[in-house]
C-alpha cells in the first residue's frame, strides 16, 4: 500500500512540472522567477570596467524606419554603381549583388537590366548589432540573416539595408515590450551573428570588393566623447586544439535525447566556484546572462569558424573584445539558469554548427 502511494504522489507531482525548451538536462527557474546575479571580477580585467567595450546590442537604440519598396527592373545607366543604384531603389546592394548573379569585382554595364528584390528594408545606423534590429521588430535575426545572405564576420555597415521578414509587423512601435518579447526570442547562433556593432565602412574590417570601397561614404568625426562600439577582432588562426574547461562528471551527453529533445553540447557536474578555463586562445565575443537557459553564459572566438561556449556561470571574469589564453579562468561554475545542480554546459561549434566537444577534446583518464 506504501508503494502505491509513493508511486501515486511521484506521478502527480510530474503531472505538475510545466513543459518548455529542453536541451537534455534538468531545468529550474529561480525560485521567486528572477535572473541570476552575476558579478564580475574587475581585477582580472586588463582594463577597468570603465574602459570595458560597452554592452553588445545595447550600445546603440534601434528606430524601426523600414522602407517598402516594390519588385522592379532596374536598367543601369552610365557611371552607375551598385551602391548609387540600392540608394537609388531604396533595396539592398549587396541583395542586388545576390540576385543578378554578380561576383567580384561587381561590374555592371549602361543598359543591363537588373531585378530588384521587393520587400521592407531597414536602414542601418551607426552602433546598432543585428539582434537591436531583430528585437526592435520583433523578428528572429536568424531569420534576417539567412534572408540576406549575411557571412561572417557579421559586420554591419552603417547605411546598409536589410531586408526584414514577410511576416515583421508593418508597425512595430506600436507593439507593446510584451509583444515584442514574445516574438523575439535569442540563442547562441544570434550572439555569434548579430553582436557586431555597425560601423562605417571606411573602419570595418578589408571588404570583399572595390566597389564597396570606392564609394563608401567617410564616418563624421563625433561630437561628443562618448564611447563608440568597436567590432570585435577576428583571431587569424587557430591551431585546432581544444582542452577540457572543466573536470567532473558527465550529466549529460551530445546529441538527441528523444521527444526532439537536444542537448547541443556537455553537462558536466561540478562543484559551485569551481574555476573555468578557455578550453582554447581566443576573444571574448559575449559575456552576459540573456539568454535565461544558460544564464551566466562566455563565448569564446577562436578564429576560422571555430566558437565556444560555457553556460551556468554564477562570475563572469572576462569581458567581450578581451584576449584569452588556453587554461585562463574566465568565470566560475554555478546554477545560473535552468538547471537544479551545479554545472558547466560546454559546446564547441564550428561555422555556427554544434559539434561533439568529446570528438575535438583529450580523451579523459
Amino acid at each position: 500500500m506504501r508503494k502505491i502511494l509513493f508511486l501515486f504522489l511521484v506521478f502527480s507531482v510530474s503531472a505538475c512540472i510545466p513543459p518548455g525548451r529542453d536541451y537534455g538536462w534538468p531545468q529550474n527557474r529561480a525560485a521567486d522567477g528572477s535572473e541570476p546575479i552575476l558579478q564580475t571580477d574587475a581585477s582580472v580585467f586588463s582594463q577597468s570596467p570603465d574602459e570595458a567595450p560597452p554592452p553588445t546590442w545595447t550600445a546603440q537604440a534601434v528606430t524601426p524606419n523600414a522602407v517598402k519598396v516594390e519588385d522592379s527592373t532596374y536598367i543601369v545607366k552610365p557611371g552607375d554603381t551598385l551602391r548609387g543604384i540600392a540608394n537609388r531603389t531604396g533595396a539592398s546592394s549587396e541583395l542586388i549583388a545576390a540576385t543578378n548573379n554578380l561576383t567580384a569585382p561587381y561590374i555592371i554595364r549602361p543598359g543591363q537590366k537588373l531585378q530588384i528584390t521587393g520587400g521592407r528594408y531597414h536602414g542601418v545606423s551607426g552602433g546598432e548589432t543585428g539582434i537591436a534590429i531583430a528585437r526592435a521588430y520583433g523578428v528572429p535575426w536568424r531569420d534576417v540573416v539567412a534572408l540576406n545572405g549575411l557571412e561572417e564576420p557579421f559586420i554591419l555597415r552603417v547605411g546598409q539595408r536589410l531586408l526584414l521578414p514577410a511576416a515583421t509587423p508593418m508597425d512595430p512601435q506600436r507593439m507593446t515590450i510584451e509583444q515584442r518579447a514574445a516574438a523575439f526570442d535569442l540563442d547562441i547562433d544570434d550572439i555569434v551573428t548579430g553582436s557586431q556593432p555597425a560601423l562605417a565602412s571606411a573602419t570595418t574590417a578589408d571588404e570583399p570588393s572595390d566597389w564597396r570601397k570606392a564609394i563608401a561614404q567617410k564616418e563624421k568625426p563625433a561630437k561628443t566623447a562618448t564611447k563608440k562600439p568597436a567590432a570585435i577582432i577576428t583571431p587569424n588562426a587557430f591551431s585546432g586544439r581544444f582542452n577540457w574547461p572543466v573536470e567532473g562528471k558527465l550529466l549529460s551527453s551530445f546529441g538527441s535525447k528523444g521527444g526532439g529533445k537536444v542537448n547541443d553540447g556537455l553537462n558536466i557536474g561540478v562543484a559551485k566556484g569551481t574555476p573555468i578555463r578557455a578550453s582554447a586562445d581566443g576573444v571574448v565575443a559575449y559575456s552576459g546572462n540573456e539568454i535565461g537557459v544558460f544564464g551566466g553564459l562566455i563565448l569564446l572566438n577562436h578564429g576560422g569558424g571555430w566558437v565556444t561556449a560555457y553556460g551556468h556561470a554564477d562570475k563572469l571574469n572576462v569581458t567581450r573584445g578581451q584576449k584569452i589564453k588556453a587554461g585562463d579562468i574566465i568565470g566560475l561554475a554555478g546554477d545560473s539558469g535552468y538547471v537544479q545542480e551545479p554545472q558547466l554546459h560546454f559546446e564547441i561549434r564550428k561555422d555556427r554548427k554544434p559539434v561533439n566537444p568529446v570528438s575535438h577534446l583529450p580523451k579523459r583518464t
